[in-house]
């Protein structure tokens, strides 16, 4: 089940909102080359290029569905390139500034992650990432607890993901071991409000639940889905309702 950019795009002004917030922390003061990993479809890669006019952009994301329309977008500074974080981050390269928004919760190993992304900064390099939290999000905990239970833990043969965000606390201390000042961290609710449990359930559908969905049978799933969005309505139990949806924003720069 590959990304669907349609679907992910459903909440476009829903997790544009935390680009913005992100990129508002950086400094365009000696930034001449950038990369945006997990650039997605490239509008948003776009975006900080017009924002950081003397830099020059590589977008990287490993889905090809994702990157299929970030061609209108390419430039003479601004590139896109199909490439996992762990190719990006053996490659040798250095930059001016490291961006992430809302991709890295999808590599594991945060420890090794980050410190390994701090020194792919050059000497005043900043590092601007925003996740979600997913640990404290509801729809995450509903979904956690739906396939550790039958039949579904049977359908994925005992298989889940479990985040690998950290605390604020952690997240710190890397940043401040690896030699990164100015820091600013962040955590934000983004409110979502959803007048049926379908729209919270298209939220989720379009990130976190692919990776169960797509282990799943067309049978499994339907079983699956009708029992989740079941637990979503009993969870919120009235709509309209508000999903208080958190996000982590990290910045720091390399002293």
């Amino acid at each position: 089940m590959p990304w669907n950019p349609e679907k992910y795009n459903q909440f476009k002004n829903i997790r544009y909102q935390p680009f913005f917030d992100l990129m508002e922390m950086i400094s365009g003061e000696g930034i001449k080359h950038a990369v945006d990993i997990g650039c997605g479809t490239g509008e948003q890669t776009s975006i900080l290029s017009e924002k950081f006019e003397a830099a020059s952009f590589l977008g990287i994301d490993s889905s090809d569905e994702m990157l299929l329309g970030s061609g209108k977008y390419i430039s003479e500074k601004l590139q896109f390139k199909n490439s996992t974080i762990e190719k990006f981050i053996a490659d040798g390269s250095k930059w001016d500034l490291v961006f992430s928004n809302a991709a890295l919760q999808w590599t594991d190993n945060h420890y090794g992650l980050f410190s390994a992304l701090i020194t792919k900064l050059n000497p005043d390099g900043q590092l601007a990432i925003q996740m979600p939290v997913q640990n404290e999000n509801l729809l995450n905990q509903l979904l956690m607890q739906l396939v550790q239970e039958k039949p579904f833990v049977d359908f994925l043969q005992g298989w889940k993901r479990v985040s690998p965000v950290l605390s604020i606390d952690k997240y710190a201390q890397i940043m401040f071991d690896g030699g990164l000042g100015e820091l600013q961290i962040i955590q934000k609710v983004y409110p979502i409000i959803a007048d049926s449990p379908q729209k919270l359930f298209d939220f989720i559908s379009g990130s976190s639940l692919i990776p169960y969905m797509e282990r799943m049978s067309e049978n499994e799933q339907e079983i699956f889905v009708a029992e989740y969005k079941g637990r979503i309505e009993k969870a919120f139990k009235k709509f309209p309702a508000i999903y208080a949806f958190k996000r982590l924003l990290l910045y720091g720069k390399k002293e």
